[in-house]
């Protein structure tokens, strides 16, 4: 069979004919000539031949050539052979250094394994040894019996000792007598240095002006505070809330107790439950008089004390700031007939129920508010105290120990608060007949959104803006009708 022979069970393809002959065009183009019968002619040039090499220099022949006799491959050490173990004098030459191929640069190439490094620790006397980082280790199996057996006992013996110092230092004493007849405690006299203006020098000087009220009406009571403004004379201001409940009931009674302990039957001089202040009197001559501030120096931040009874727990003192400042809040007391909007003095001081009445303190020991309501989810303090402003306690408690009751402003309308979204105000649910409103032109549905250029944005706020005016001022309202704003001047009633 031929190398170009198809396989066994092929078969061989199918010749395809022949073209024909070229023309004698092409003959004449491509044709080889008529003296030529092979494909060059036996005239071509041929290439030069290649250079001989120079013979290498004696020089390098004696340095490097094999001896004479000597066959190709490596030749034997001029020391002659080493013996079968490797010496320094010989380390690279072994018995089987000529069929090495790895020795020998003719023997053919090939690939093996990744190579293997002897263990150099392996190869260092014991037991110390120096690792490839210079550190000193301690190979244990190099070490003898009697040095293993050695250190084994000092760790036993070290073991042993420490324990028994941990026993000794830590086993229970003997135990000493229960009782010891005699026995002084230490004590130290060192002065502590109470600044004025402090907690505690306010608390000082203001607590002995603050009273706790209590109001008993058959088996039922209450409890409150309320603070001298009249230590002479024996007024105190209350909350109206506190003793709303027992003015005009026969048998009631209301006490007045101080921070001596000592107490005094108090009378009802007037109350108001527009503002919810009431005062008391007593007849205890020579109280100390607190001293009252004004509501107009009062800043937010300022640091206040809160001095009253809450719980009836007498002369509780609490500390805290000014939060906010003209904060409308409406009061109704319950069981009372306070129905009041005050603008509040907000204080994080704690403030709890029977605080009501008691003083709020700024820090030069003078009231600058009376506490009267809290907001809160449960019923006790979560920082959120309110207070009604001494400036607005002065002037009502001057009416009602000259006169009795008290006279506010009125606009004659009821308002609830309402919003479109964009702008906040009252909306005029009722107007009294005869009202400074009805004079004015103010009508039903009409949204109050100003009072002499203060915006009003709720019915709060309207009756706060309101009742700091008094009876005959003319004020300009600003309203809100059928979508256009309209200004209207009003003359306040007195209520």
């Amino acid at each position: 069979m031929g190398g170009f022979d198809p396989p066994p069970g092929a078969t061989r393809p199918v010749a395809l004919p022949r073209a024909g002959r070229p023309d004698a065009a092409q003959q004449a183009a491509f044709s080889r000539p008529a003296a030529v019968d092979g494909s060059f002619g036996r005239d071509r040039p041929l290439p030069p031949p290649p250079p001989v090499p120079a013979p290498p220099p004696e020089a390098v022949l004696r340095a490097f050539a094999p001896p004479p006799g000597a066959g190709r491959g490596l030749q034997e050490p001029p020391g002659g052979r080493p013996g079968r173990r490797r010496t320094s004098a010989g380390p690279w030459w072994k018995p089987d250094a000529r069929s090495d191929p790895w020795r020998d640069p003719h023997a053919p190439a090939g690939l093996t394994g990744p190579a293997v490094f002897a263990d150099d620790l392996a190869e260092q006397p014991g037991p110390v040894v120096v690792d490839a980082r210079g550190r000193r280790r301690l190979r244990l199996r190099d070490l003898s019996v009697r040095v293993s057996a050695l250190v084994l006992l000092a760790v036993l013996v070290a073991g042993a000792l420490g324990g028994g110092i941990g026993y000794l230092l830590t086993r229970t004493a003997e135990e000493t007598p229960l009782l010891a007849p005699g026995t002084q405690l230490n004590e130290t006299d060192e002065g502590i240095a109470r600044e004025p203006g402090s907690v505690s020098d306010i608390a000082a000087r203001v607590t002995p002006a603050v009273v706790s009220v209590e109001v008993r009406i058959g088996q039922a009571g209450a409890t409150g505070s309320g603070v001298v403004v009249d230590g002479e004379n024996g007024y105190i201001v209350t909350n109206n809330h506190v003793v709303s409940g027992a003015d005009g009931i026969e048998g009631a009674e209301i006490r007045a107790v101080f921070d001596d302990g000592s107490g005094s039957a108090a009378r009802i001089v007037g109350r108001d439950p527009a503002s919810d202040i009431a005062v008391l009197k007593v007849e205890r001559p020579g109280l100390l008089t607190a001293a009252l501030g004004s509501s107009d120096s009062v800043v937010v931040g300022d640091p206040v004390v809160a001095i009253g009874s809450p719980l009836g727990l007498a002369s509780t003192v609490t500390s805290g700031i000014v939060s906010a400042l003209d904060r409308p809040v409406r009061l109704a007391g319950e069981g009372s007939d306070t129905n009041a909007v005050i603008s509040a003095v907000q204080t994080d001081a704690p403030i709890n129920p029977g605080n009501s009445g008691g003083a709020l303190v700024n820090g030069a020991g003078e009231v600058i508010g009376i506490n009267t309501a809290i907001a809160s989810l449960g019923g006790g303090s979560v920082g959120l105290g309110f207070a009604i402003p001494i400036d607005t306690v002065r002037d009502i408690s001057e009416q009602l120990i000259g006169t009795g009751r008290a006279v506010h402003a009125s606009l004659g309308v009821n308002a609830r608060s309402v919003t479109d979204g964009t702008r906040d105000g009252a909306l005029v649910v009722n107007v009294e007949p005869g009202s400074a409103a009805a004079e004015a032109g103010i009508r039903e549905q009409d949204v109050i959104i100003a009072v002499d250029d203060q915006p009003v944005g709720s019915s709060e706020e309207l009756v706060v803006a309101v009742d700091s005016r008094d009876p005959g001022d003319t004020v300009t309202v600003e309203v809100v009708r059928t979508g256009s704003s309209t200004t209207l001047e009003a003359t306040l009633d007195a209520a």
